[in-house]
């Protein structure tokens, strides 16, 4: 007996070796964890349970017979984070280059369907050459298999994709259909094709961090959500955003104790919007003054920065944030912005996480540039988000909403709960300049009648009594107190239930 559980203990040994000391060491020389390294970290000290450690790949040609790893280059299993469930996987380098091959994936997908069967979060740690050469179109069908319980899985339990490392060719589509994608600088790239394969088709010469760097994909592609400076912050961050959300769409918004007063009172806020219609001030404070304790986990924070997502608590309990950010470009909608905030409503809505809406809105970027580019579908998807979203919706108008942008953002008419207004808001069609020009055209020579005209368009719809009146705003508030008004409204709504039409899906303009 003590025989046999030697034997047990060193193949685990070997198995938790990977691909040996010497690449280890080289793991660590580019500034990486090693693959078990990183699932000590993101999981609750001792709570890993590991599956198929002893599994290795059934390749025999090109000499692989001879190299047959456990593992098999990716480790799988789950564990918590917080006492709370989740299946992971993470993918070691030091195994041939973490490629994937028919077993590798095969470890992937069990762990993602008892991810589904049970109802719980996948985190996956990629990091990955890619297909593996040698098993050929094996590997390519362990992709695709991969990829249908990616697509399986959306909407019924979240996905989190960290790039840790190179993540090419059919590698990057797995992360691409999860709900979250967050990178490693420096350390971490994406692509389908590598700088050798564009400068051969194109000519074009570029660097694999300038085809597919962290900085490309936050700032320009909007392909990941976020990055950070090294492993260990990645994984800390990811465990703070865990805890944001819930194990399954049938769970509930998680909640944890509070140590913020609902009722709150915030004085400072009666002065945030500047006298000038035309300063711009910053939303974040907002929305840090409304969260408990200040708390905010921004999402896609490096892109299209004219519009702020993310997710607070109000009285523990998780709600995504969606505003307009005046600090840049003026807060306009745009299809940057658009495609953003739209993905992320439709996140919160596919797993009940209430949503608040904080509205300053001059209306939709004009130019050739967005109409080219197809401003009114992408416009569109944001409407259509939040038109089917069923979850409690709160929206606060601060101070602009002009045009169709007012519809667009949560409005009354897309089935908003609680629309409220604070006293500088103005709800229009345009702004008083605009509007002016346009119904007295025949007396723009004269600078004093167009003065008073404009004057008088102000006074008389640069504020939020005109829609007060209507109904379509349910009530003005003080500045001060949008903290406990936003908190009753939600804790009102806890019992919502609203269901749209049956259908098999929908068709949002994509």
């Amino acid at each position: 007996m003590k025989d046999i559980l030697q034997e047990l203990e060193r193949r685990r040994n070997e198995a938790r070796l990977g691909g040996g000391q010497r690449r280890i060491d080289a793991q660590h020389a580019r500034g990486k964890l090693t693959a078990r390294e990183r699932i000590e970290l993101l999981l609750d000290e001792g709570s890993f349970e590991e599956f198929d450690m002893f599994v290795a790949h059934r390749s025999t040609d090109f000499g692989m017979e001879t190299d047959r790893p456990y593992g098999d280059g990716v480790v799988t299993g789950w564990g918590t984070i917080n006492g709370r469930m989740v299946y992971v996987f993470s993918q070691d380098f030091t195994v041939f280059g973490g490629s994937l091959s028919e077993t590798h994936a095969q470890k992937i997908c069990k762990i993602m369907d008892m991810a589904m069967q049970n109802g719980a979060p996948v985190i996956g740690l990629n990091d990955s050459g890619g297909a593996r050469i040698q098993e050929g179109v094996a590997s390519l069908a362990g992709y695709a298999d991969v990829f249908q319980r990616n697509i399986m899985a959306s909407g019924v339990i979240p996905q989190i994709s960290v790039i840790m490392g190179p993540c090419a060719g059919g590698a990057v589509y797995s992360p691409a259909m999860t709900d979250f994608i967050f990178m490693v600088k420096d350390t971490s790239y994406m692509f389908v094709t590598g700088p050798d394969v564009v400068k051969t088709v194109t000519n074009e010469v570029v660097t694999a961090e300038q085809l597919g760097g962290a900085s490309t994909h936050t700032r320009k592609s909007s392909v990941a959500d976020g990055a950070f400076e090294d492993d260990v912050e990645a994984i800390s961050e990811i465990r703070r955003l865990f805890d944001f959300l819930p194990l399954s769409n049938r769970d509930g918004v998680p909640e944890r104790p509070f140590f913020d007063d609902p009722a709150r009172i915030e004085e400072s806020l009666d002065t945030l919007i500047p006298d000038n219609p035309n300063q711009p001030y910053d939303m974040k404070e907002l929305i840090a003054k409304v969260a408990d304790e200040g708390d905010f986990y921004e999402i896609q924070k490096d892109f299209a920065g004219n519009i702020i997502t993310g997710f607070i608590r109000i009285e523990g309990r998780t709600v995504g944030v969606v505003a307009n950010q005046p600090m840049v470009l003026a807060g306009c909608l745009d299809i940057d912005s658009s495609r953003k905030a739209a993905r992320f409503v439709r996140f919160c809505d596919a797993f009940e996480i209430p949503i608040l809406t904080f509205v300053d809105v001059p209306g939709f970027l004009p130019g050739t540039g967005q109409e080219y580019g197809g401003v009114i579908k992408h416009g569109a998807k944001l409407l259509f988000a939040y038109g089917e979203a069923t979850v409690p919706k709160v929206t606060v108008i601060t101070r602009k909403a002009y045009g169709g942008a007012y519809d667009v953002m949560a409005s009354k008419h897309l089935r908003g709960d609680f629309n409220y207004a604070w006293p500088t808001a103005e709800i229009a069609v345009m702004g008083a300049k605009g509007a002016v020009e346009i119904l007295y055209r025949s007396e723009l020579g004269d600078a004093d009648k167009i003065a008073t005209r404009t004057k008088d368009y102000e006074d008389r719809f640069a504020n939020p009594f005109v829609a007060a009146e209507k109904g379509f705003i349910d009530e003005v508030i003080q500045p001060h107190s949008t903290r406990r008004r936003v908190a009753r409204a939600f804790a009102s709504l806890r019992g919502k239930k609203l269901s749209n039409p049956w259908k098999k899906h929908d068709n949002i303009p994509l």
